[in-house]
């Protein structure tokens, strides 16, 4: 008695019909659905923190900031932690951690750095260029964090 099987129906581009999400979602789409969701129902979440691991996969410019706009918009009633390899998400944070890998031997080890505004700048150069010392990406670095903190 009662509800046994539900399915979600998604269409993520016009004049396509509606089907099952778990048939047309690709993993980014599915991680950005799960993050709308989070939005309309973060008024009513007990949780104060919330985990988003890659929810910018698959996308990059002007949807990478629309995704860091809601997350920020998020995080103004919940803390909110972020995975992200781009940097127009990165760019929309309060606080910049960041992680990084090293290897001796067989020996793996992880350490994870805050930034501070400085090397704020450096990391989201270094993001969007590949490279540590591109003065244009350094340029676009300030531009893209004096935009997404006005």
């Amino acid at each position: 008695h009662g509800v046994n099987q539900i399915s979600f129906e998604f269409s993520a581009n016009p004049g396509q019909p509606l089907r099952p999400i778990t048939k047309v979602a690709s993993g980014g789409e599915m991680s950005r659905i799960m993050l709308a969701v989070e939005l309309v129902f973060s008024q009513n979440v007990a949780a104060k923190t919330m985990i988003f691991d890659e929810v910018d996969a698959g996308i990059g410019g002007a949807a990478a900031i629309e995704v860091g706009k809601r997350l920020k918009a998020l995080a103004q009633h919940h803390q909110i932690v972020v995975v992200t390899h781009l940097p127009q998400v990165a760019a929309f944070a309060d606080k910049h951690l960041k992680v990084e890998k090293s290897a001796t031997g067989n020996v793996t080890t992880s350490s994870v750095t805050e930034l501070d505004q400085n090397a704020r700048v450096t990391e989201i150069a270094r993001m969007m260029a590949g490279i540590e010392d591109s003065a244009s990406a350094l340029e676009h670095a300030r531009e893209l964090l004096g935009m997404s903190h006005t």
